[in-house]
């Protein structure tokens, strides 16, 4: 049963050297030839899928104790194939630049001419993005030195009011302490009228 696995696997590895290679010639192709290149590629790895369903019914039939073993080389196979369909199906749609110029035609230039007007584009706005950042921060900082000035003209006027405050309190407390000094001077010239009116009396 081994026997038959292996010679499996030689033909696995035939089949999908042929498709590896087919794969890669498919993007440098076009038209009709492309499409019979396509067909052939796909009858191949249908051969492909075949075969794996060949080899794991063989791997069934080998004895538990070296079943692992083939298991593990089937499972890598398993992940080939898998990889090789996704190549072919990206290869479909891919093309070559020299292929891709051909069926565009002028409308390859056309599409440079867009993609260029698109970088141009781009690089304006980014510089006018700047240009608004800048604006935005001169206007911010402007902000906090406004900010900073009215915050220091009111400390300021606070500081004035509060030496307004003070000389009017000492004013007033030197108003007071004269008060009863100026008025033990008019006691005596008051009494001393008094005393001559009782004379002349």
């Amino acid at each position: 049963m081994s026997s038959d696995f292996e010679a499996y696997e030689q033909d696995f590895g035939t089949l999908t050297a042929e498709i590896t290679n087919k794969i890669g010639r498919i993007p440098k192709l076009g038209g009709e030839e492309k499409t019979q290149l396509v067909l052939n590629v796909d009858k191949q790895l249908e051969e492909v899928r075949e075969l794996m369903e060949q080899m794991d019914l063989e791997v069934r039939e080998i004895p538990i104790q070296s079943r692992g073993m083939y298991q593990s080389r089937l499972k890598s196979y398993k992940g080939e194939m898998e990889k090789l369909e996704k190549d072919f199906k990206r290869s479909r749609i891919a093309y070559s630049d020299e292929v891709r110029n051909e069926l565009l035609g002028e409308d390859a230039g056309s599409l440079e001419s867009q993609r260029a007007h698109l970088l141009d584009n781009t690089e304006k706005l980014e510089r006018s993005s700047r240009r608004l950042e800048a604006g935005y921060q001169i206007a911010v900082e402007t902000e906090q030195v406004g900010q900073e000035i009215l915050a220091n003209l009111h400390s300021d006027r606070e500081k004035i009011q509060r030496s307004r405050d003070r000389v009017r309190t000492t004013l007033e407390l030197g108003a007071k302490s004269r008060c009863p000094f100026s008025t033990s001077l008019t006691e005596p010239r008051h009494q001393s009228s008094h005393y001559m009116n009782s004379l002349n009396t």
